[in-house]
């Protein structure tokens, strides 16, 4: 179905859970509809780490790399726990900044959240130095 389908089943719904708050920001990132994105994220009365990462990655593949940081920095002052997702797509963010100072610091969190181990995120780890 199309996006504004969705977009009214959405207005309709009774009761909205994060599940059908984050498909509409998916859905609107996915158009190249950030700002409708962004507008959808910033009403979700809770957001988990999926939204998180859905609004992140919408920032980083939409050209703004830097917005995609801030949220990351926002996520963490809201105590959301970030997951593999997370830390491949912060990481690929830093390596289109040139940002080593920032990579430094996620791969600390990285090594203090126990995700080293992980092979596409120690791959991201690679890629951030190599491009930094």
């Amino acid at each position: 179905g199309s996006l504004e389908d969705a977009r009214r089943m959405f207005d309709k719904m009774s009761v909205r859970d994060v599940v059908s708050w984050t498909a509409m920001v998916a859905a609107y990132a996915q158009t190249g509809r950030l700002e409708d994105a962004r507008c959808v994220f910033d009403q979700m009365p809770q957001r988990n780490v999926v939204s998180w990462n859905a609004m992140i990655t919408a920032c980083s593949q939409n050209g703004h790399s830097k917005d995609a940081l801030d949220l990351f920095r926002q996520m963490l002052l809201n105590g959301v726990e970030p997951n593999r997702i997370t830390f491949i797509t912060i990481l690929d963010v830093c390596s289109s900044l040139a940002a080593l100072a920032e990579g430094e610091k996620i791969h600390a969190i990285i090594v203090e959240k126990e995700f080293e181990a992980d092979i596409v995120v120690g791959n991201s780890l690679v890629n951030m130095y190599g491009r930094c």
